[in-house]
């Protein structure tokens, strides 16, 4: 059976009420992939907004597998003394990473974040020698389009970041780059700015099974099982 791990911050983890790109990841690969799969992780919730806590397991659909290694507010710094552990419990084959907005944004600069996707790495590695692990780049949010100091810095770590998995990629553990989302607007695919909605949702998504697609043969072009 093929593990997926789900990694990330705010927009993986979603927020009581929305499907998550987890979700509409899940039934995309329902209709193309042809084995077995399923998402594993320490998590399964939801963050609660009401409450100020991930205690909400109120997904608009929650018939598929939750779980997961997403915390909202939670960044690259926050992962990566968490996934060797998460690996060696959960048996992940594939890592799905969305992280950097939070690092950038209140925590470390461009060049330290891309340490702690090294850090991330080489610990997600030392727990399975042969994961594999896809990696999105920050994509379009509202401090960006906002603050030009900002924008300057995101820029600068997905230039970093591809470098790194260029850098760090191998045969035995491969580390694939997801291309952003195509024609992802802030105004359009998110509903505060950086929350993805659900069109948002469904772009997030496609990145991933784009990557996975394109790179590995896993399931199909995105849209022929998302519903």
């Amino acid at each position: 059976m093929l593990r997926f791990m789900p990694v990330g911050d705010s927009m993986t983890i979603g927020s009581a009420g929305e499907h998550t790109w987890r979700h509409r990841l899940w039934r995309h690969l329902c209709g193309t992939y042809g084995g077995p799969f399923t998402f594993v992780g320490p998590r399964e919730t939801l963050y609660d907004k009401q409450a100020d806590a991930p205690t909400s397991l109120a997904y608009a659909d929650p018939d598929f597998p939750r779980a997961h290694l997403a915390g909202w507010g939670e960044g690259w710094l926050h992962m990566a003394p968490l996934i060797g552990d998460a690996v060696r419990a959960h048996r992940p084959g594939v890592l799905l990473v969305s992280l950097g907005l939070i690092d950038l944004g209140f925590y470390t600069n461009a060049e330290q974040t891309g340490e702690n996707v090294r850090a991330f790495v080489a610990n997600a590695r030392e727990a399975d020698p042969r994961i594999r692990m896809v990696v999105l780049p920050v994509i379009p949010n509202i401090r960006a389009a906002a603050d030009e100091a900002f924008a300057d810095q995101v820029d600068r770590f997905n230039v970093l970041l591809a470098k790194t998995v260029a850098d760090l990629d191998g045969p035995r553990s491969p580390l694939l780059l997801a291309s952003a989302p195509e024609s992802y607007d802030i105004h359009t695919d998110t509903y505060d700015g950086t929350h993805p909605n659900a069109r948002g949702e469904h772009l997030i998504a496609k990145a991933f099974a784009g990557a996975m697609w394109q790179a590995w043969g896993v399931g199909q072009a995105y849209g022929a099982g998302t519903a």
